[in-house]
């Protein structure tokens, strides 16, 4: 099983990632790939509240990641990846091959942010970095919820927020 949806969502944990896709895809782990929640106690005490105790949660830098994600992927049970920001997923994607398929979850809107959907605005480096992940051969697609159709990276990049 290993880990079944490598997903950037800038809110890390919450209700959408634990129960929207927790369940339909009966997760028993989460590993939580961000430099500074990895080195902040009480960051990582917050995104342990919002887990269900029956769910392993993982803290990792990206380093660390890479480093362990044969250990991830050996697990028999069904995972997931969380990186808050796309810059991050692109370095996971860059030292490991076995990444097929990324899920654009969650980026709100900030400055220097453009629409594409209604729950994905992308800067001008968000775009490079994603086309980037693409041109390795992994599908980059957004999907806010299983039950949502997905948005495959073509015709995300050509949405105007509606």
């Amino acid at each position: 099983m290993a880990i079944e949806l490598y997903r950037v969502d800038d809110r890390l944990i919450h209700g959408q990632v634990v129960i929207g896709w927790g369940h339909p895809l009966a997760l028993r782990f989460i590993v939580l790939v961000d430099d500074n929640v990895a080195g902040s106690d009480w960051e990582r005490e917050l995104y342990r509240m919002g887990t269900p105790p029956e769910v392993d949660l993982y803290f990792e830098t990206t380093e660390s990641a890479v480093a362990r994600m044969p250990e991830f992927a050996a697990r028999p049970d069904p995972g997931l990846l969380l990186t808050a920001d796309v810059a991050t997923m692109s370095r996971l994607c860059d030292g490991c091959t076995a990444i097929r398929e990324v899920n654009i979850g969650g980026l709100h809107h900030r400055a220097g942010r453009s629409p594409c959907l209604p729950y994905v605005f992308l800067s001008a480096e968000d775009e490079v970095a994603l086309k980037s992940i693409a041109a390795r051969g992994v599908r980059v697609i957004a999907q806010d919820l299983p039950a949502s159709d997905p948005v495959e990276l073509g015709d995300l990049l050509t949405k105007d927020g509606a």
